[in-house]
């Protein structure tokens, strides 16, 4: 495992690396294999953009993500306008079922509510939004159907997860214990990176019928 200094240094070069990002004004420090990001980004999914470029990093345990949002003036938007550009995007994307999600505004900030089948619907939700000129935050609280969990077994939903971590060649899946009981996924074991249990995880709710993912991972370079 790299120690800080050496850490603080690979997470800057990545964060470089980054076409979406302008690290120019991201400040990065480690300790103890944590990462705190601050200084600040011209857009939302500049932010999340630079947070994601963070987990792919070997070494990083965890990140505190403190950048701030400052929106240059001509992307600048009233709640309303952002609220009626959300509602729009979501209704164009296939994914996302419709007018199943409901949208305010406060401050730039967008809250998505309402309820889905599957989390890859609720994730693409928030995709869409993020994207949004004018964004400056998203709390996403769109909740997963329970009619889902009650169309899955205990055993099919483990195998299934079982079988997508032996098809990734990021996973080490001999390493990862599933539990499941009902709709939520319980998450056991060691990975090498916080990119890798960002996969685990990510498996874990792809499959049929998930509306909880409990994370008891270790990352142990």
């Amino acid at each position: 495992m790299p120690d800080d200094i050496t850490l603080q240094a690979m997470v800057m070069d990545e964060l470089a690396f980054e076409p979406s990002v302008d690290a120019a004004h991201i400040g990065v420090s480690a300790k103890n294999g944590v990462i705190t990001l601050t200084g600040f980004v011209n857009s939302y999914s500049a932010r999340s953009a630079a947070e994601h470029a963070v987990s792919r990093v070997r070494g990083v345990q965890a990140i505190a993500q403190e950048i701030e949002v400052r929106l240059p003036n001509d992307q600048k938007h009233a709640d309303d306008e952002i609220a009626e550009r959300a509602v729009r995007i979501l209704g164009w994307d296939i994914e996302v079922p419709e007018k199943r999600i409901q949208v305010t505004v406060s401050h730039g900030v967008v809250t998505l509510s309402g309820e889905v089948d599957h989390y890859f619907q609720r994730a693409a939700a928030e995709n869409d939004v993020r994207r949004l000129g004018g964004v400056q935050g998203v709390i996403n609280r769109i909740k997963l159907s329970q009619q889902a969990v009650s169309l899955s077994r205990s055993d099919i939903v483990r195998q299934k997860i079982e079988d997508a971590l032996r098809r990734s060649a990021d996973v080490e899946a001999s390493q990862i214990d599933i539990k499941v009981d009902g709709g939520t996924v319980s998450l056991e074991g060691r990975v090498k990176s916080w990119f890798e249990r960002g996969l685990v995880r990510s498996a874990a709710w792809s499959a049929p019928g998930v509306t909880e993912v409990r994370d008891h991972l270790r990352i142990l370079p």
